[in-house]
This record gives C-alpha cells, sequence and structure tokens, in this order.
C-alpha cells in the first residue's frame, strides 16, 4: 500500500476523520472543567493531556509533510485535495495545542519536548530539502560566501537543537555551570 492509496482509503471514511480530528480539541477543552482552572500539572490530568497532545500531533505532522510534499514537490492543486485528509488535522493539531497551552505549561506535559523537537527537526529537513531543490543549491549559488555560511549556521543550530530535543535522556542530570571565583 503507497502513501497515496492510503490516502485515498482515509477519504473514504469522512465521518470518521471529523469525528476525530473534532473530539480531541473538544476533550483537551473539557478537561479544563473536569480539573479546575490551573490544576492541569497535576497527575492524571498531565498524563491525559499528552495523549490528547500525541494523537493530534501524530497525523497532524504527518498531514503538514503531505500537503506540503503536495504543494511544493508535486505541485498539486491544494483546491482539489480532501480537505478531511490535508488540511484538518493540521486544524485539530493547532487548535488542539492552543487550548492546551492555555490550561498548562507545555514543560509540565511528559513527552511534549520530544513532539515538539519531531516538528522541528521534520521542518527544519523540509526546508533544506525544499531549498536545495527549489534553488538548485548544487549547481550555482548566486549569493555572497557568507549568506551561504550563516544560512549554514542557522540550519545546523536548528537540527542540533531538534536533535537534542528528539533524543535526550527523560530526566537529566544537571551540570553545575563553571565559576569564575576561586575557593574560599
Amino acid at each position: 500500500m503507497t502513501v497515496r492509496e492510503l490516502l485515498v482509503l482515509a477519504s473514504y471514511y469522512p465521518w470518521h476523520l471529523t469525528t476525530y480530528f473534532v473530539v480531541v480539541p473538544v476533550v483537551s477543552g473539557l478537561l479544563v472543567i473536569a480539573h479546575g482552572p490551573g490544576r492541569g500539572d497535576a497527575a492524571p490530568w498531565k498524563y491525559l493531556y499528552s495523549a490528547l497532545i500525541h494523537m493530534t500531533c501524530i497525523p497532524g505532522i504527518l498531514a503538514a509533510i503531505v500537503t506540503g510534499y503536495s504543494l511544493f514537490f508535486t505541485r498539486e492543486n491544494l483546491l482539489d485535495a480532501n480537505v478531511l485528509v490535508y488540511i484538518l488535522p493540521i486544524a485539530s493539531m493547532a487548535v488542539t495545542l492552543i487550548i492546551i497551552r492555555r490550561n498548562v505549561s507545555f514543560d509540565d506535559i511528559p513527552g511534549f519536548d520530544r513532539i515538539s523537537g519531531l516538528m522541528i527537526l521534520l521542518a527544519v529537513t523540509f526546508v533544506l530539502v525544499l531549498g536545495i531543490q527549489r534553488t538548485r543549491i548544487w549547481l550555482f549559488f548566486g549569493s555572497s560566501i557568507l549568506t551561504l555560511i550563516a544560512l549554514t549556521a542557522v540550519l545546523f543550530a536548528l537540527l542540533k537543537w531538534g536533535t537534542y530535543l528528539l533524543f535526550r535522556q527523560r530526566n537529566p542530570p544537571r551540570i553545575k555551570p563553571p565559576s569564575f571565583h576561586g575557593k574560599r
């Protein structure tokens, strides 16, 4: 089964897609009523928020990749694309993240740093591939070498940061900063 066949198969079930991508943001909004304002970082609620984030971000990220690929690489017309497959997961992800962010700090949600690292890594990789494909950088670079070095440094820093967030340990030990004062 190809990705295109999977997207076509998903489009055969519009009510399932709509229900799933509408229920997740609604449930994240209803959790505030269940736990009250300011208490979303407690033990059972933060795990529910984590599950909701993963339930909406993984399909949302995949839909963003497919939408970007269709738009920039294959140059498909998004007016002909199925809104429930291409746009609804991205909108559901954005709405869910906005609702959850209003109620709980993302630092308190387990696993959010890894999923945000994955988002950053995929976004930077997509921009790199798109930049190489669009500018044909391997044939000719029409800007100054300083611009190329600055662009490379920024992209490398973003990739390193995203990779760190994605693959870091669960509870890394705190490193004591160096002291400039002598021992007394």
